[in-house]
């Protein structure tokens, strides 16, 4: 099939059409609230083959068009160019820099292309923002282990090494000696990205020491709206170095949010990042914010839904509204979200990897007093890795409850719970 080709319904013209680069089942949440509003959702795939981390049986039936991106940018511009777009969104990570270049083609609001490199690459990324006076890691692009271990000596102490394109915490390893930090990098070179691309370098950056939190955005002509902030838990164990185990909201007035979101404002500033969603992570130093990375795309591990349950909003709504009615959203950007419940999500951490049998303490969790929900990402019968980043999640269990008190204290208690007793796994050497 050609780019461009219709693989469903031809668009009713008489809608206005929006454009998702790389919808995928983890963001079609942000597809249906641009049907609910009227409008004709076209998706475009960036890639000829579905990377890695989104193969698996996916519904697109719902999309007025599904284009696929075959390498020639001007084929698919002109298969967009079909639909009138009103505007077009990276749906996710490897849509962004795509997304940049149609948005740019087609003369609909747009991020340009001048700074897209630096909104992927984690390494340019980092230099853009020092450039532009704020603070920013001391780092090094590395492709040799020499390179690396001169830069760890140099720095001292503990660093951070991690691929130049890829998310979800995936390849990022924190380490304490020279050799680790070689080891780090044989890894990543001999890997392939949750995107499935290869590596050939990687950025080794300074450790940073302090909290770290998650500040959400939407942005319309360069106005920006922060839509929900989170701060992280994090555990280290044998094995396993500063593994995120939960995300909390935080309240509107919380004394740290100021600073974390007057300094995400300069980072999208700096980064160019005028429209759209945005999720920024920031480490809290003793010498202010750092950033960690941005992503020019809506938060993931289905945080506008957690957002929505505590504030009654997220970047899903105003993402629709930057769109579809810049008035409004310029005319409402600046008012600060309030908490009506406060959230927790807990992302236990598996201890071993073989299939699974059951969770038996997950009815425990079920009768905590905040527990909303909890997704499965692993069901009896499917296989456990063993948890050691982001990318090898088992369960998420949402805590909501008026008072944070108890969402405090239910969180702590499936902590305590979490361990080799809550799951039931079969081992290979067991089979």
């Amino acid at each position: 099939m050609n780019a461009g080709a219709s693989t469903h319904r031809e668009a009713n013209m008489s809608n206005p059409s929006v454009v998702l680069v790389d919808a995928y089942p983890s963001s079609y949440a942000l597809a249906q609230a641009f049907m609910d509003s009227g409008c004709e959702v076209v998706r475009v795939q960036s890639t000829e083959e579905v990377p890695q981390c989104y193969r698996g049986a996916f519904d697109t039936s719902a999309f007025s068009d599904d284009i696929v991106h075959r390498g020639v940018l001007a084929d698919t511009v002109a298969a967009v160019a079909r639909h009138a777009a009103v505007a077009v969104v990276a749906a996710g990570e490897y849509g962004v820099e795509l997304a940049d270049q149609l948005s740019e083609a087609l003369g609909v609001p747009t991020n340009g292309t001048r700074l897209s490199p630096a909104r992927r690459n984690k390494y340019l990324m980092t230099e853009t923002i020092r450039a532009a006076g704020l603070r920013a890691a001391r780092q090094r692009l590395v492709s040799t282990a020499q390179e690396l271990m001169e830069f760890h000596r140099e720095t001292g102490g503990r660093i951070v090494v991690k691929p130049l394109r890829s998310a979800a915490n995936d390849g990022v390893s924190v380490c304490d000696t020279p050799e680790d930090s070689a080891a780090a990098l044989k890894a990543i070179l001999e890997g392939t990205t949750v995107f499935s691309e290869t590596n050939t370098a990687a950025v080794a950056q300074e450790y940073l020491a302090g909290g770290e939190y998650v500040v959400d955005t939407v942005s319309r002509d360069g106005h920006h709206r922060v839509t929900d902030v989170w701060k992280y838990s994090k555990m280290s164990v044998p094995g396993v170095r500063d593994r995120i185990t939960g995300g909390h909201l935080i309240a509107h007035d919380a004394p740290v949010r100021e600073r974390l979101t007057a300094y995400a404002r300069q980072v999208l500033d700096a980064l160019g990042i005028r429209h759209g969603p945005a999720h920024l992570e920031i480490i809290l130093t003793a010498d202010g914010p750092c950033l960690v990375e941005v992503g020019a795309r809506m938060a993931g591990a289905n945080t506008p839904y957690y957002a929505e349950l505590g504030a009654g909003e997220s970047q899903i709504g105003w993402t629709v509204e930057a769109y579809l009615h810049p008035e409004r959203f310029l005319a409402a950007h600046r008012r600060p979200y309030r908490l009506e419940r406060h959230v927790s999500v807990c992302w236990p951490t598996a201890p071993a990897a073989g299939t699974l049998r059951s969770y038996p303490l997950l009815d425990v969790v079920e009768g905590l007093e905040s527990f909303n929900n909890v997704e499965m990402f692993v069901r009896p019968g499917g296989t456990v890795v063993r948890t050691v980043d982001d990318s090898t999640k088992t369960l998420a269990v949402g805590l909501v409850h008026p008072s944070a008190e108890v969402v405090e204290r239910d969180f702590n208690t499936l902590t305590y719970l979490d361990g080799p007793g809550f799951y039931d796994i079969e081992r290979a050497e067991e089979s």
